[in-house]
């Protein structure tokens, strides 16, 4: 929790003074809204940081989104797949397609850049030809699938807030959180992909089969990508192949480097990616209701979040330099 102040902070100041700004902020149906997108991002920059942790990058999560966003219902409307047997399909692509990844990567010693790089463009152009370009919905017949996306649970009246419902899909983020952390702070393989992160020679020669740790880290990767994709597309039941998903890499990578994952490696936190998909949805919800120009939204996004990783990085120095002059008192003592 320590780790997360300095974001933690930064979602407390926007979140009061938009609050202030706009009274209508504080609606059920704005906090629905916000919390139920900040969820669908958490979940894909949850995955991302387990890439991010062993020191890798994966820029084709927004095609793999688009990827499963067609083909789910490609194949359930299409061709007529039960929802049994095309979930698991499209999961299964997910899979494939991150142990690809990372078997180039440790195989063939190509780089993570220009192996994702790769895939953003194959797996855009496959979800073009495979769908012939057209638009992909669900039929009526499918709306009990997408309560998974669109399903809310009734909590009555809140204070200053009114009727609350609360979204599914920060039930599903909140489950996927618990185990996420669990692994990488509770497992053995865990602790592994932080070792691997800061220093892959040293975790080699300490015995770690680095190989599997990294495939393993781009399999949870595209696994959580297309389970992300999955709810993206029955939120959203209008999928352009073209354009479905574009960017979402960036997002998950923000969210995850904003929540304290390290490009460096080793270091990340699975409850800071979550408050940093938060900031980022937060901050999409402000200019709107502040009335800011939107041609200024990705610059003021930018520049907070910016802002947000330099006072979060400045708040980490500070506790360190206080660690180490107080080990340096105890070893004096």
């Amino acid at each position: 929790m320590k780790k997360n102040l300095g974001i933690l902070g930064l979602f407390a100041v926007v979140f009061i003074v938009t609050a202030v700004a706009n009274p209508s902020f504080i609606n059920a149906y704005n906090l629905e809204n916000l919390i139920r997108r900040s969820s669908l991002y958490g979940i894909i920059g949850i995955g991302v940081s387990f890439v991010i942790i062993t020191g890798g990058i994966d820029l084709s999560i927004g095609s793999v989104i688009g990827l499963v966003g067609c083909a789910l219902p490609w194949l359930m409307i299409k061709h007529e797949f039960p929802v049994a047997a095309a979930v698991p399909l499209v999961l299964l692509l997910s899979l494939v397609i991150g142990l690809g990844h990372g078997l180039l990567i440790t195989r063939l010693k190509l780089q993570a850049f220009v192996v994702t790089l790769c895939g953003l463009l194959f797996y855009r152009g496959f979800g073009r030809w495979l769908t012939s370009d057209a638009t992909m919905g669900f039929a009526r017949d499918y709306e009990g699938l997408r309560k998974l996306a669109i399903g809310r649970i009734p909590l009555g009246e809140l204070p200053f807030i009114g009727r609350f419902n609360l979204p599914v899909p920060f039930l599903i983020l909140l489950v996927l959180a618990v185990l996420a952390a669990v692994f990488l702070n509770r497992t053995v393989y865990g602790r592994y992909l932080l070792a691997l992160g800061r220093n892959e020679q040293a975790a080699r020669f300490s015995g770690i089969n680095t190989t599997a740790m990294v495939v393993l880290a781009y399999v949870i990767c595209s696994v959580v990508a297309g389970f992300g994709g999955l709810l993206f597309a029955l939120d959203s039941n209008s999928i352009q192949p073209a354009s479905f998903g574009n960017f979402y890499e960036l997002y998950a990578i923000a969210a995850a480097v904003l929540g304290g994952c390290s490009l460096r490696g080793g270091e990340g936190s699975i409850f800071g990616v979550m408050i940093g998909a938060a900031i980022m949805q937060l901050l999409y919800n402000s200019i709107n209701l502040l009335g800011i120009p939107t041609t200024l939204e990705f610059a003021i996004i930018g520049a907070v979040i910016l802002a947000g990783v330099i006072t979060d990085e400045i708040v980490k120095r500070i506790a360190a330099k206080r660690r180490a002059v107080l080990q340096a008192r105890q070893a004096v003592v």
